[in-house]
């Protein structure tokens, strides 16, 4: 059964944000809010997390995950970027953006696409997420919390917790979340490709 924790989207309280971080260093499976959607979260090296991730959305090998990150000097640790990149990158973040690169050794073998060993990363601007990051001191292995055979992804924590109660540690809920999941744009062959229009403005990269 899934903890249900009402968290303020302004100020999260620390107590609650340290019960959280405690149940993903635990090897527990969240949902939580982001600057897009409700996203499921993890910790890199939780196997069963990640499997449990791909069960409820039903994803194949194919799927890229996205590795949350603080800040900049964290993403930079987990993928190749170089200088005339990193200024187009980082002035899009934090923000509603995922972007695909190629990885560094950091990251696990099984959350690389399995072809191109690429994976997603991306900096949220919602303060909930933020705090969660600070606290845990890693990135967040995450998947946008859209289930199969669904067009949008939930938006209401309440719903989180009614439908996915069996499957979840915790749903942190910090009010509504949007519905539309971030912009992608794929970077893995040099030049900027629009995967997914989403929350992020596309017309930056284009």
């Amino acid at each position: 059964m899934a903890t249900y924790l009402d968290v303020h989207p302004e100020n999260p309280q620390p107590r609650t944000i340290s019960r959280v971080v405690d149940l993903l260093r635990s090897d527990g499976l969240i949902a939580y809010p982001t600057d897009s959607c409700f996203a499921l979260g993890c910790r890199m090296g939780n196997r069963d997390g990640i499997d449990r991730i791909r069960d409820i959305r039903q994803l194949d090998s194919r799927h890229h995950f996205t590795l949350v990150c603080r800040d900049f000097a964290q993403l930079g640790q987990l993928v190749q970027i170089n200088n005339a990149l990193f200024r187009s990158l980082k002035a899009a973040t934090p923000g509603s953006y995922t972007f695909i690169l190629p990885a560094t050794r950091e990251v696990p073998r099984r959350l690389l696409h399995p072809k191109k060993k690429t994976v997603g990363v991306r900096i949220p601007d919602h303060p909930v997420a933020q705090a969660l990051l600070t606290e845990l001191g890693e990135p967040l292995v995450s998947s946008t919390l859209l289930l199969p055979d669904e067009a949008e992804p939930m938006t209401q924590g309440w719903e989180i917790k009614e439908r996915l109660d069996h499957v979840l540690d915790a749903v942190i809920d910090s009010g509504e979340c949007g519905t539309l999941p971030t912009t992608v744009v794929d970077f893995s062959q040099g030049e900027a490709e629009i995967v997914r229009r989403g929350a992020g403005d596309p017309s930056r990269f284009e």
